[in-house]
């Protein structure tokens, strides 16, 4: 750490620096601000945030019992391997935590991440078979599970009602002392991928609260910045939002730059700091240091792909990485938006004018647009059910891509949370989930009626997901995915009316209710860096009963057969004339009404430090490496005599695509450009580029029935059929 050269107010001794840069204020924190913590705290325990001593020490307890239990296997193992007896006396084992317990800031009920870490003599083999009978022969280990082809091998199990995730990592090493310190880069050398990978969340993890000036107010902010996230809809590494060790990362620089203050005072801090951060302008703890071990590492300098991340928040421990490499362009607006707004809440708070409640209450997402995509996963067994949704809610976000992509369509917010279906309209022993995402659409100036093409934005999705669940075997009879386009007056037949109906009360009152928890599930292809995960026990997320699912296609296999969809919309002179014919293949045509997206608006306060924020210290990495982020698109390159676009813009399709186009989609969406040139600094992103709802537009009739898109039935053998479909949305304006 570096020393400050200046000294501290009222002549004390100078304070260490944290971070790449100098602090933005070392103010002390004042009595009105302990007050403000106070009552910060008091708002959270309602939401179970907080662990009371004995639930504490029964984790501790059954850590301990686990550590007794890689100790006494590694040493079984090693007399197997004919060790001599000297050896296996100290050979040592030890279990490590990650994530949110080892941050501190764990939830009532939540999981435990845990690392193994054992001698160069055991292999990964044995952890995952003699180790696992082990654990099968221990009678408070329960829901046992391995896991051993995921991207971050792992062991799942409930230990004394306690849920853990196990990982596994084997170091070049003799023995493994209890006083191993796992941060020095020397430790990563002769491992393989997956030991490495295994390593990074403790690594990070420990890395963090190393960098942080005072780990008890880093704690309870982040708890606070959590709670915050979930109830917004915003916690989500999976979905293209943030996990929760890119949570704690912009907590961390928060704190860096503000090392004397309070919890409160830091809450404040945060969205001040990051509601007007530039991205594609990278979060960064520490500066990025090389160790010569030839590991690959975020840097936009060597990686063309690293340009094109579009809110990059680095992992401090080598082998650094960027931790946000699933947000995309309207994940990033919502995300913008919501800083703003926690900005503006927290400055009233602070003013006196609303108290902290205030900033945990949920958005009401199903009236803020005017159209909706409702995809529905379903299954014919619990656990198919299980392993499908999982797949399923993994891939969403390449959805999101594919409409973001389309030139009609401004925005595309996928709600985190999934719900279920109803047993009233659907087979009895289909077990259903659903997911919704909110759509603006472009106003076409000039224009009374347009056609919007979906048909290779849902087709490409939906053969993503089949031929991955294909590769690894997991397609099963019954498994099926469906995407229906609804209007906001239609959604009372998927959700209930509480969710639906419009507010009269104060938010407050309608959602002092909202508690309750989502299930965790094994993600697929989750990234290791987010060490965290994505959900957590008590994630105080509403879990509405069942309501009215519409009924999925009787048909039983291939594809769906054409539809000639029309919904009734107000009437439009030149709408029939607007309208072409759909193909004799199949077709679908969706009517319905439109309107244009306007920008939220988000009153952002101002103080005399908010300059240093704009980007504030510590916004970007020094030196090219900084100049090396590259603002546009994959696909659209700034000649530098114009000026550029906003970051990473998704390049729109102008039209929709051919036969031909669509048998190339899949190589399209993963062309990366070779150059490696340098390029300009991106304007930051402009309000008007964040859209948050919709001007009043034609109201849709109620009575109008929502229609499923075409798909591919997986009751057929053969799944990866290259049909040509003409899905359309007819949007009158």
């Amino acid at each position: 750490m570096k020393e400050m050269s200046s000294a501290m107010p009222g002549g004390q001794q100078p304070q260490k620096h944290y971070g790449i840069t100098s602090a933005i204020s070392l103010a002390p924190p004042r009595e009105i601000d302990h007050l403000y913590t106070k009552k910060l705290c008091d708002a959270m325990k309602p939401f179970g945030v907080f662990e009371d001593e004995e639930e504490l020490n029964h984790r501790l307890a059954v850590l301990g019992k686990l550590n007794n239990l890689v100790k006494e296997w590694i040493a079984e193992i090693s007399e197997l391997k004919n060790l001599p007896p000297s050896a296996i006396s100290c050979v040592g084992g030890k279990i490590f935590t990650f994530g949110s317990y080892r941050l501190g800031v764990h939830t009532k009920g939540a999981d435990i991440d845990a690392l193994c870490v054992a001698p160069r003599h055991v292999e990964r083999t044995d952890f995952f078979q003699s180790f696992f009978e082990k654990l099968k022969q221990h009678e408070e280990i329960k829901d046992l599970r391995a896991v051993e082809d995921a991207f971050v091998p792992v062991i799942k199990f409930k230990f004394d009602g306690i849920e853990i995730d196990l990982l596994f990592a084997r170091l070049a090493l003799q023995s493994i002392p209890d006083n191993l310190d796992l941060r020095g880069d020397s430790i990563l050398k002769n491992l393989d991928i997956r030991c490495i990978r295994s390593l990074n969340g403790c690594r990070v993890t420990d890395e963090i609260l190393y960098l942080v000036p005072n780990k008890e107010n880093f704690r309870l902010t982040l708890r606070a910045i959590k709670l915050w996230a979930k109830r917004r809809g915003i916690y989500s590494n999976i979905l293209g939002f943030l996990g929760g060790v890119s949570w704690a990362m912009l907590v961390a620089r928060t704190c860096q730059l503000y090392p004397n203050a309070v919890a409160a005072t830091l809450v404040h801090k945060f969205f001040l700091v990051f509601s007007k951060w530039e991205w594609p302008n990278p979060v960064l703890l520490k500066q990025p240091e090389d160790s010569n071990l030839n590991l690959p590492v975020w840097d936009p300098r060597v990686n063309p792909s690293d340009r094109y991340h579009l809110m990059p928040i680095i992992t401090p421990a080598y082998p650094q990485q960027n931790s946000t490499y699933n947000v995309s362009t309207s994940t990033r607006t919502i995300m913008t938006e919501e800083f703003k707004h926690g900005l503006s809440v927290t400055d009233e708070i602070l003013q006196g004018k609303a108290e902290w409640p205030k900033l945990f209450e949920p958005p009401n997402f199903f009236q803020k647009y005017k159209h909706y995509i409702v995809l529905t996963a379903s299954a014919s067994t619990e656990e198919n059910h299980l392993e499908w949704i999982g797949l399923v809610e993994s891939k969403i976000r390449v959805l999101v891509g594919n409409l973001e992509r389309n030139e009609y369509i401004t925005l595309a917010h996928v709600n985190p949370q999934s719900f279920p279906g109803s047993k009233d309209n659907r087979n009895e022993n289909d077990f259903v989930s659903m997911w919704f995402i909110g759509i603006i659409f472009k106003k076409v100036e000039n224009a009374e009626s347009v056609n919007i093409d979906l048909t290779f934005d849902i087709q490409s999705f939906t053969d993503t997901v089949y031929r991955q669940a294909n590769n690894i075997n997991m397609l099963k009879d019954g498994m099926k995915i469906e995407a229906t386009h609804v209007k906001k007056k239609q959604l009372h037949q998927y959700l209930p009316p509480e969710l639906v109906q419009k507010k009269k009360r104060s938010i407050a009152e309608l959602n002092r209710s909202s508690n309750g928890g989502s299930s965790k599930r094994i993600s697929l292809d989750s990234s290791h860096l987010d060490s965290s995960r994505d959900t957590d026990s008590g994630t105080p997320f509403s879990s509405p009963s069942s309501k009215p699912l519409k009924p999925a296609s009787d048909t039983d296999e291939g594809v769906s057969p054409p539809k000639q969809i029309c919904l009734e919309t107000s009437p439009a002179p030149s709408a029939a004339a607007a309208t072409p014919q759909t193909s004799a293949a199949a077709a679908a045509a969706v009517s319905s009404s439109a309107a244009a997206a306007q920008p939220a608006a988000s009153a952002a306060a101002t103080e005399q430090d908010a300059a240093r924020c704009s980007p504030p210290a510590g916004s970007s990495i020094s030196g090219a490496l900084s100049d090396a982020v590259k603002p546009s698109s994959p696909k659209e390159e700034p000649n530098g005599l114009e000026e550029p676009p906003a970051p990473a813009a998704a390049t729109k399709r102008p039209h929709s695509p051919t036969q031909d186009d669509l048998a190339k989609r899949h190589k399209d969406s993963d062309a990366v450009p070779s150059d490696d040139s340098t390029f300009k600094e991106p304007y930051p992103p402009s309000s008007d580029c964040s859209p948050h709802g919709e001007a009043p537009g034609t109201p849709p009739h109620s009575g109008s029935k929502a229609k499923p898109i075409p798909t591919i039935d997986t009751s057929r053998t053969q799944v990866f059929i290259s049909v040509s479909l003409n899905v359309l949305a007819h949007f009158i304006f």
